[in-house]
């Protein structure tokens, strides 16, 4: 496993399309004074939080998970289940966003574009190797997104 300073540099250097560097920053961070040593993670553009959890929101809003389907799949992962529910609450924290760096990491674009993971899909899109046709294809198929990731591709798109 990288550190987040790696983590850090391969998603904002490396993997982060040249139009939008400067604009996307990651955060994450570690409260290592905490009794659990929990932490938060964050997607900032221009300065500010669009996309943002906590380790604790799991538990606090936890109640604001529908039941349906999903349910126990999220219970049953150590990682929240990332669909748009758990972003929206910000129900996800450091070790989520982590484990999705990893799956970016490792695997294709285009698996990454299909994950069942709503944020290796954001750090997909996100992503130089995303080309004006591809941007263009997923534009026919964008409707059926979630309304996170739908920002997410519009402001690559603009970019």
């Amino acid at each position: 496993m990288y550190s987040w300073s790696s983590i850090r540099r391969k998603l904002e250097k490396e993997y982060l399309a040249l139009s939008l560097r400067g604009r996307i920053q990651y955060f994450v961070t570690r409260y290592k004074f905490s009794h659990d040593q929990e932490g938060r993670a964050a997607i900032l553009l221009d300065g500010k939080e669009v996309l943002r959890g906590n380790y604790y929101n799991k538990f606090l809003k936890s109640d604001l998970f529908p039941r349906d389907e999903k349910c126990s799949h999220r219970i049953r992962n150590e990682y929240s289940y990332m669909d748009e529910v758990a972003l929206d609450l910000g129900c996800f924290d450091q070790r989520c966003f982590y484990s999705a760096f990893e799956k970016f990491d490792n695997q294709s674009i285009d698996e990454s574009l299909k994950s069942d993971n709503l944020l290796v899909r954001i750090f997909a899109i996100l992503d130089r190797r995303i080309g004006k046709r591809r941007l263009l294809k997923i534009r026919e198929e964008i409707e059926n997104e979630p309304a996170i990731f739908q920002f997410f591709y519009n402001v690559r798109v603009e970019a």
